[in-house]
């Protein structure tokens, strides 16, 4: 089984109650967490934020019905780096 699939079998029935808006809103909160343990060089809590990131971005794509694996081969993977990439050159780079 994929990730996808293990995290969807133990926790797809609550996500599906809580719904995909509900979901998105909890996506924002942990972003912002790992912005803010990134801020302040807190490895460690950046990697545990990575992962609540991860997990309620494929929490979403349970509930959407997506494929996260397929749609981001698709979306990244089968284009040319420079197409993804492209509009990224204007964004300041920084610590």
């Amino acid at each position: 089984m994929t990730l996808q699939a293990d995290l969807a079998a133990r926790f797809a029935e609550g996500d599906r109650r809580s719904g995909a808006s509900f979901l998105a809103l909890v996506l924002m909160e942990e972003v912002g967490e790992l912005a803010e343990a990134i801020r302040r060089g807190e490895k460690a809590e950046a990697q545990a934020e990575v992962a609540d990131v991860a997990f309620m971005a494929f929490a979403l794509a349970n509930v959407l019905d997506v494929d996260l694996e397929a749609a981001i081969r698709a979306k990244f993977l089968k284009r040319k780096v420079e197409d993804v990439t492209k509009s990224w050159d204007d964004v300041p780079r920084g610590q």
